[in-house]
């Protein structure tokens, strides 16, 4: 005889907790808010929708193998990774945990989407003294921007 485990969406969603953004690797995919929901149909296959943050994000590739590969890995092989571009990822999806996180990696994370000119700090010494050199970072989602107490260059997480 054959015996089955039915697994739960708070297992699937647990193991999809080791999911990692590839270029912020200290971020999970349920931290930056683009896991939106996991499902599992009557037969046991489990469905995974998430948003990318750009429409154009070159770690989506990525980041579907590795949901796939987590749930593997896990002994479950019926897995279907859905996209949705409705509705518009925004950093307002970003947890609190993610925004502390991204700070302590070296990146300053966004502010509110409604707060028109935001105050970044420099993630390295809290000074309110920064300048934008570049609108265009090392990815799409992020700027360029200089400390000007401490001299150091640092990412700032785009506000969308």
């Amino acid at each position: 005889m054959v015996k089955t485990t039915a697994h739960t969406v708070e297992e699937m969603t647990r193991l999809l907790d080791a999911v990692v953004d590839p270029e912020i690797p200290v971020l999970t995919i349920a931290d930056i808010g683009i896991l939106r929901d996991v499902t599992i149909g009557a037969n046991g296959a489990v469905t995974v929708e998430i948003t990318p943050t750009y429409s154009g994000c070159p770690a989506l590739g990525v980041i579907e193998e590795d949901i796939v590969a987590a749930l593997a890995d896990a002994g479950i092989h019926d897995v279907t990774v859905e996209i949705r571009h409705s509705p518009v990822w925004t950093t307002e999806w970003l947890t609190p945990e993610a925004k502390q996180k991204l700070a302590g990696f070296g990146i300053a994370p966004p502010d509110s989407v409604l707060n028109i000119v935001p105050e970044i700090l420099c993630p390295r010494c809290s000074s309110t003294g920064t300048a934008k050199v570049s609108e265009f970072g090392s990815t799409a989602c992020k700027s360029l921007w200089v400390c000007t107490s401490c001299g150091e260059p640092f990412d700032y997480f785009k506000a969308i």
